[in-house]
C-alpha cells in the first residue's frame, strides 16, 4: 500500500463552492475509508485549504480518487499535491466524522534530525494519544496530525523529542473532519 498526503488548494469562495456538493462529498469519503482508502482529512480553520490522507494500491489510483471527489467536479477543489510516505504511523482507530468545526488539530511539518529516531519517536507520541497519524517523506520532511489545535504545544511535543530540527517545524490549523 501507498500512503499519500494530498494538500488541496482552494478558490477564495471555496465555502460557498463547497456546499452544494458537501453531502455528496462527504458520503464518498465516508465510503472510500470504509473500504480502506481515506485515512483522515480537513479543512483548514480559515477555509484556505484542505488536507486529506490516502492509502492506495497504485499510484494511478490517486488521480480518480481526488478528480472525481464531488468537491474537484463542482469547482471547491482547484488543485492539489500529492507527496508519498516512504513510512507511515496509521492511526490506532480512525476518528469519527465530525463535521461542525469542533475537532481541531495542528498539522507539524518539518525536517528530521535522525530519520530512525523520528520514526520511533512518532509511534511514541500516537502512542501517549498526541497525533493521530503521520509519517515521514523521502526527503528528510515529516508531517504528522496532531491532537491539539494548540500549535506551539504541538511544535513543543515535536522539538522536545530532539529528533526534529526544532527550529525549522512549522504548523498550521486543522479542522479534522474523519
Amino acid at each position: 500500500m501507498i500512503v499519500f498526503h494530498v494538500a488541496v488548494t482552494v478558490p477564495p469562495d471555496y465555502v460557498a463552492r463547497r456546499e452544494p456538493h458537501r453531502l455528496a462529498h462527504l458520503e464518498r469519503l465516508t465510503a472510500l475509508r470504509a473500504a480502506g482508502a481515506v485515512i483522515g482529512g480537513g479543512p483548514a480553520p480559515d477555509g484556505r485549504s484542505a488536507d486529506l490522507f490516502y492509502r492506495l494500491q497504485q499510484p494511478g489510483q490517486l488521480t480518480h480518487v481526488v478528480e472525481e471527489d464531488p468537491y474537484f467536479v463542482g469547482g471547491a477543489w482547484t488543485g492539489y499535491a500529492p507527496r508519498t510516505f516512504n513510512a507511515f504511523v496509521e492511526p490506532w482507530e480512525l476518528a469519527p466524522v465530525v463535521t461542525d468545526g469542533s475537532r481541531r488539530a495542528t498539522i507539524v511539518e518539518g525536517p528530521v534530525a535522525d530519520l530512525d529516531m523520528a520514526q520511533f519517536a512518532l509511534i511514541e507520541l500516537r502512542g501517549a494519544g498526541r497525533i493521530a497519524f503521520g509519517g515521514l517523506f523521502p526527503d528528510g520532511e515529516s508531517l504528522a496530525v496532531v491532537r491539539t489545535g494548540d500549535e506551539a504545544e504541538a511544535r513543543g511535543w515535536f522539538a522536545d523529542t530532539g529528533f526534529w530540527r526544532a527550529e525549522a517545524l512549522r504548523t498550521r490549523g486543522l479542522l479534522h473532519v474523519l
